[in-house]
């Protein structure tokens, strides 16, 4: 019913069913994991009004198992992309599998899958850091690439009374920079690939 990805790894398409409507997968080495993909392999549907809640759960520095909510897969959403990397030193939340001893092992996490209601799932609320970044790594690059440029340039402003004059040297007015970045800042909101016309 349910499939695993992480990058750089096969396909998991057999979770381990712990309860009749509770599903579990092992992520060995889960320090090295950025982001984990949870779908439906489009064989076996929810039943009407049913919906998953996906859990992420890794050992704490004691050994307990810590669950944290990261979202959910429907018929209707029968996909979701998940961050786990920053949540392995987060507070663990309220989760289904409490009464259930699942083996931990201090470098294997577990991807959690819970049948429930959907007007459970929706009262549910996940992990914010979970939520992976509706901008994509190019325009993230972009950006940070303008805001070093653009101090790095500005970090060498000088007045006209501060400079000495050199025959050999060009120089460019910071107000023609500032302008520049605003401009690509701009077109770059209003179109990330504005650069390939």
């Amino acid at each position: 019913m349910f499939g695993c990805l992480v990058a750089g790894r096969l396909v998991q398409a057999a979770p381990q069913q712990v309860a009749e409507d509770k599903f579990v997968f092992d992520l060995p080495d889960y320090e090295n994991i950025n982001h984990v993909v949870v779908f439906m392999l489009g064989t076996i549907p929810f039943p009407d009004g049913m919906g998953g809640s996906v859990y992420f759960c890794y050992p704490d520095q004691s050994g307990m198992a810590v669950w944290q909510l990261l979202g959910f897969v429907t018929n209707e959403k029968p996909s979701a992309i998940f961050k786990i990397s920053g949540l392995k030193s987060g507070k663990g939340s309220q989760h289904p599998f409490g009464a259930m001893n699942l083996p931990q092992t201090p470098t294997v996490a577990q991807i959690g899958i819970s049948v429930e209601l959907l007007e459970n799932l929706a009262q549910q609320t996940p992990v914010a850091s979970a939520a992976v970044s509706s901008v994509d790594s190019f325009t993230e690059f972009t950006q940070k690439m303008l805001d070093n440029f653009y101090n790095f340039a500005s970090s060498f402003a000088v007045t006209q009374a501060q400079m000495t004059p050199n025959p050999s040297e060009a120089f460019i007015p910071a107000n023609v920079v500032l302008k520049w970045y605003e401009n690509f800042q701009r077109r770059l909101t209003q179109n990330p690939l504005f650069w390939e016309t």
